[in-house]
């Protein structure tokens, strides 16, 4: 139990660091955000994909995910998958193209991982991908913390 502690503590105290705060939300800057609130973690030829912070707080405890086939082709702004929360049912869509090579298992027992650990054990898939002009499109972080307090002002 201390050595949990011990990690949970190291774990926060490395997310202070990397992570933005927004005050109710939070961004990790080295990633790109697609406006409708997905996460892309770019490495290679190769792009992790999740959904935000913002848009799990908005979407409350998810109860489930459905998520793609390893092998299948995914477009940018195309829909993936969904999540299911005690709010609402929501689309998923692919912030980048190209080919699913992992999915997170442990989301169809754990989905509350959506919640907990957004930008960490909550991801979703991991893409080969076939367009890299496609991240240009997308926002950093910064544009992403002002994208999402002009449309929460608009609510």
């Amino acid at each position: 139990m201390a050595s949990r502690m011990l990690w949970a503590s190291r774990a926060a105290s490395y997310l202070r660091i990397s992570v933005f705060n927004r005050g109710f939300a939070s961004v990790v800057k080295d990633f790109k955000y697609a406006d409708s609130h997905e996460w892309v973690k770019v490495d290679g030829n190769s792009a992790t994909v999740g959904i935000t912070d913002h848009a799990q707080d908005h979407l409350g405890d998810v109860v489930y995910v459905e998520l793609p086939e390893v092998g299948a082709s995914v477009s940018q702004g195309e829909s993936f998958g969904a999540v299911e929360s005690v709010k609402a049912s929501s689309d998923i869509y692919s912030p980048i193209s190209g080919k699913v090579v992992e999915v997170n298992e442990e989301l169809s027992t754990s989905p509350g991982l959506v919640n907990a650990s957004p930008y960490e054990n909550g991801w979703m898939m991991k893409v080969e991908i076939s367009e890299s002009s496609e991240v240009k499109k997308l926002m950093d972080s910064e544009q992403y913390s002002k994208f999402c307090e002009e449309e929460d002002a608009k609510h």
